[in-house]
């Protein structure tokens, strides 16, 4: 009786460390709050995996690199709707930014989330004013202020901001830095991540890799990479592909896109895909005015 009883207790204290890793292991790979705003993109930007915070070409710029609201000397309006069909996610996003009539660039964007289902339901309202100014010939820096409101499941009332500088040694490569949420706030829907990224514009390809780095959300050092490509066809009908790994649910996700480009605008169509994590299934349209 006595061997069986040790032998009972030196299995339970075997099997112990599994069975926790085995419970454990889904929370260190989750999705967290933190992720819900900080993938709110044009169609373009889903299209190329994520990669577009050094390229400069988009209205909505100052949500993610200010400084590459300088980047081009227009005037650009753009109206985006974004669905997530599996985890019932909406997102529109109005953005509208001025480099054409001044040194000082400007930009304001509007975003209204609907998160989750049923009681989880969740509405966020984020507005984002961002300014950016050429500091030489080929360096840029831009400040950017965000305001989220979130009411039903998840509360927020706070105000943070971001910074940025862009290195443009040439109008065909970009190389930048930016800090996100950089005036704590408590929520954690805005917790503080850093991002290099980069871009190279060669005649009508584009191709563009962005790193994020989170030191706060986990508190642990967490790594997303994005990298995303696109081509011009007949100058007009540019087609787009990206990968993300995203380092918090430890999945890839892939993205690509489609667009018409005229000379005062265009639209673009993209589909996100997400092979783990919550399985997001997103497709978003985005309408753009420009006036160089």
């Amino acid at each position: 009786m006595w061997h069986r009883s040790m032998l009972l207790l030196l299995a339970l204290a075997l099997s112990a460390p599994a069975l926790a890793q085995e419970q454990t292991a889904p929370s260190l790979y989750r999705h967290p709050a933190a992720e819900d705003l900080r993938s709110l993109l044009s169609a373009r930007g889903y299209g190329m995996g994520g990669a577009w915070r050094a390229l400069g070409v988009s209205a909505e710029s100052g949500t993610g690199n200010p400084a590459a609201l300088a980047a081009y000397p227009t005037y650009r309006i753009e109206l985006t709707g974004a669905w997530d069909w599996v985890g019932k996610d909406a997102a529109g996003m109005v953005s509208i930014s001025d480099a054409s009539t001044s040194v000082l660039a400007g930009g304001v964007t509007y975003q209204l989330v609907t998160l989750g289902k049923g009681p989880q339901r969740t509405t966020a309202h984020i507005n984002t004013v961002s300014m950016a100014l050429p500091i030489a010939d080929s360096l840029l820096i831009g400040v950017s202020t965000r305001y989220l409101l979130m009411r039903g499941a998840r509360q927020a009332n706070a105000v943070t901001g971001d910074a940025g500088l862009l290195f443009r040694p040439s109008p065909a490569f970009a190389l930048g830095v930016s800090g996100h949420n950089l005036i704590g706030t408590g929520n954690p829907e805005l917790t503080r991540y850093y991002s290099a990224h980069a871009g190279v514009l060669a005649g009508l390809l584009t191709v563009a890799a962005d790193v994020r780095a989170d030191f706060e959300t986990y508190k642990r050092t967490t790594f997303t990479y994005s990298g995303g490509v696109e081509y011009v066809i007949g100058q007009s009908f540019p087609i787009r592909a990206g990968y993300t790994w995203n380092g918090f649910t430890r999945a890839s996700e892939l993205g690509m896109g489609i667009g018409l480009l005229t000379p005062g605008g265009g639209l673009d169509l993209a589909y996100h895909h997400e092979f783990g994590g919550e399985k997001g299934r997103l497709v978003a349209l985005t309408f753009k005015v420009q006036v160089r």
